[in-house]
């Protein structure tokens, strides 16, 4: 378990779901400007920042080639990494065909399910939040295709101009793929990753859930000192978290 300790007057900063590149790259590029700003706004006191997974709408690490574009957040991760402050990577379900591009190239460190953190002695328990609780059999399903290694293999045999235009199409189509179908509020006894965090503590105490994936900010007590995140999205609404000595906080950057 990775241990973060906050200076004075620092904070560890979350967010999730930018989906750079959705629907088209024109459309996309106002969304990449604004969360490069937040990017800038937030190194000023980050002690530490994580991104939970689906900041691009498509990608696929060929052996030698990347998806085009998304230059300046790239060029922005990198100074932020290069002067020192750490960053966390989680992939989504968009972006879960990352292997060490970020790892090499950024020195971010990329994960590919939930990690334990232990955050000012409070225990975080963080990831993107796809596949996880009951249902979304549909998606599980899915998601057993797409990381079946003879299926990336396959695929990487695609011309990179076929594959990832064929990525960014299903990307931007398939509502069960990027979640935005069920970004309403269903309810507590019907949000899976409430369900999922809710058995969790039945084995072992956690301070916060922090999640993305459902492209909706929510803010969930579960017991007196457990509480689920889920951080929303840069779609509709620009949400981060933020979390100093004592307390996490859900805001919108304008």
């Amino acid at each position: 378990m990775i241990e973060i300790t906050t200076s004075e007057n620092k904070k560890v900063y979350f967010a999730s779901d930018q989906h750079l590149g959705a629907p088209t790259p024109e459309k996309s590029f106002p969304r990449e400007k604004k969360f490069v700003a937040w990017l800038n706004e937030v190194k000023k006191d980050a002690e530490a920042i994580f991104l939970l997974g689906d900041l691009f709408d498509f990608w696929f690490e060929y052996e030698t080639v990347v998806p085009k574009g998304f230059v300046r957040v790239l060029g922005k991760l990198a100074e932020i990494r290069d002067s020192g402050i750490p960053i966390y990577f989680f992939v989504g379900n968009h972006d879960l065909w990352m292997k060490d591009y970020f790892q090499k190239e950024l020195n971010i460190p990329v994960y590919h399910s939930p990690q334990k953190f232990l955050i000012n002695n409070k225990i975080f328990f963080i990831g993107h939040g796809d596949g996880l609780g009951p249902e979304d059999k549909g998606y599980k399903r899915m998601k057993k295709v797409f990381t079946f290694p003879l299926f990336k293999w396959m695929f990487k045999w695609l011309h990179p101009d076929l594959g990832v235009k064929l990525g960014q199409y299903m990307s931007v189509k398939n509502k069960m793929i990027s979640g935005e179908e069920d970004a309403k509020f269903l309810g507590e006894e019907n949000e899976w990753l409430v369900q999922y965090c809710k058995r969790k503590l039945e084995s072992e105490h956690y301070d916060y859930f922090v999640f993305g994936h459902r492209h909706l900010p929510l803010e969930i007590k579960l017991q007196k000192n457990s509480t689920y995140i889920n951080l929303g999205d840069w779609i509709n609404y620009y949400t981060f978290g933020a979390f100093d000595t004592t307390s996490f906080k859900l805001t919108e950057f304008n």
